[in-house]
């Protein structure tokens, strides 16, 4: 690759400038979202355009299994062509020699792009409002918590110690003593972020033990799934160098609130650079209601996508700081969709459903996608929900396998998402499903061994 410094990120020039480069981790997030590629030295990396792994990465579980969704083919594992997108590089600063991590896209050997990995699954949906003469805006919201280490999965996952000693306090939302507590920590993840390039708009304590929160700012939607598919990772470094895990499980300790990951969606028209949402005279426009519209209408059927795992559904929890419905309010933490407060100019609408142990692409891809329909469809909200969204009924499915049937049956969805990644998505998912379904619970054990 010729003159490839050049085209990298200034802050990863800058690391490579104090740093000799070793090693280059060319990497791709499959469909839980966890990293995948190779490592290859830098000499050999300067060389090569590309490189190859199996399209089968795409139909692994969460456990590692496989799912049956090679198609009519069969599963003979063919090759894809990653080749790296070089505004992605970013230095890995917790390794020992100069590392670089740089993120590929796939394609398949006729050069078309691989419809199922997740990356091209949000390149689609961006431009499908590129098309439209829009530019779509977002900012995700991470939560987290830090724990202590667990090396044992039948023990429950408990709170990380403290630097009082104790361990950390949960319902001490917004306290700075409890941010402090883990002051070592949130140092190395300010220090990773910015030798990585990464800003931060600020972190704060959640009503959880040990759970954190850290928002970043508005941008591009690739490249802000880029940053929470880089900061997962980050975070995870930056606990385990000072003897905890850092985990993104949407519900990771019985009696604590759940981790979301928030979603601030605008739409700017490309051409005026104008917010779609807002009128001349500052009013919201009859985009503004259709995007709410759309995501009432479509999220139903996307939470198998934003909300993953079986583990996800346990944050939706009545009265427990995660939504139950699909109500909008104006600057109001009940609802599912919710209205921040802000100028006109900067309006947004904040979904509030999305787990953290979603994968960033795809989730942004299908919050988009709600959004992108209603817009299409002129679809308008039911009426703004005022007081105590958790005094309204549940309108989202409650278990995985109910989502996945909602899901499997959107085909206006897939149709923006991509009819092969529903495919193959919903046939992975299942098979994790499955999975799920022959382990025995320690409540199983408990109460049914003896008693039934």
């Amino acid at each position: 690759m010729k003159d490839w410094i050049k085209k990298i990120p200034a802050a990863t020039q800058t690391y490579l400038e104090n740093n000799r480069l070793d090693e280059v981790e060319c990497v791709i997030a499959d469909l839980p979202g966890i990293a995948r590629g190779k490592a290859v030295p830098a000499a050999k990396w300067e060389k090569q355009a590309h490189f190859h792994l199996p399209n089968s990465i795409f139909f692994q579980t969460i456990t590692g299994d496989w799912g049956e969704a090679a198609g009519p083919e069969g599963f003979v594992e063919p090759d894809m062509n990653l080749r790296p997108d070089l505004s992605t590089a970013t230095a890995a600063p917790w390794a020992e020699d100069g590392t670089l991590q740089v993120i590929h896209d796939a394609f398949d050997q006729k050069g078309k792009p691989v419809e199922f990995a997740p990356r091209n699954v949000l390149k689609r949906v961006v431009d499908l409002y590129n098309k439209q003469g829009w530019t779509p805006v977002v900012a995700p919201e991470m939560e987290f918590f830090l724990v202590a280490r667990n090396i044992d999965p039948a023990k429950p996952i408990a709170p990380m110690m403290g630097r009082t000693g104790r361990p950390a306090a949960g319902r001490q939302a917004y306290s700075m003593s409890a941010v402090d507590d883990y002051g070592p920590v949130i140092d190395d993840i300010y220090e990773y972020a910015e030798i990585q390039g990464f800003e931060i708009d600020g972190i704060t304590q959640e009503g959880g033990a040990g759970q954190l929160e850290i928002n970043l700012l508005h941008g591009d939607p690739v490249k802000l799934a880029d940053e929470v598919f880089y900061f997962k990772r980050l975070i995870r470094e930056a606990a385990l160098k000072h003897d905890c895990f850092a985990t993104f499980m949407a519900k990771p300790i019985e009696g604590e609130p759940g981790s979301a990951m928030h979603i601030h969606h605008s739409v700017v028209d490309t051409e005026t650079g104008k917010n779609i949402f807002t009128g001349p005279q500052g009013g919201e426009t009859d985009a503004f209601f259709n995007f709410i519209g759309g995501l009432q209408e479509h999220m139903p059927a996307a939470i198998a996508v934003i909300a993953p795992y079986v583990n996800s559904y346990r944050r939706y929890v009545r009265d427990h700081a995660a939504p139950i419905n699909l109500e909008w309010g104006r600057d109001n933490r009940t609802t599912g969709i919710r209205i921040p407060v802000s100028s006109p100019e900067a309006r947004r609408i904040e979904n509030r459903l999305a787990g953290m142990d979603c994968n960033p692409y795809l989730c942004i891809a299908a919050s988009l996608a709600c959004g992108y329909l209603g817009l299409m469809n002129e679809t308008r909200p039911d009426k703004r929900f005022r007081g105590d969204a958790y005094d309204a009924e549940d309108d989202i499915p409650q278990s995985l396998f109910e989502a996945l049937d909602l899901f499997d049956e959107a085909t206006e969805l897939h149709s923006v998402l991509g009819p092969e990644f529903a495919r193959v998505y919903s046939i992975v998912k299942r098979a994790e499903y499955t999975e799920f379904l022959q382990v025995i619970s320690p409540w199983e054990r408990e109460h049914l061994l003896l008693n039934v």
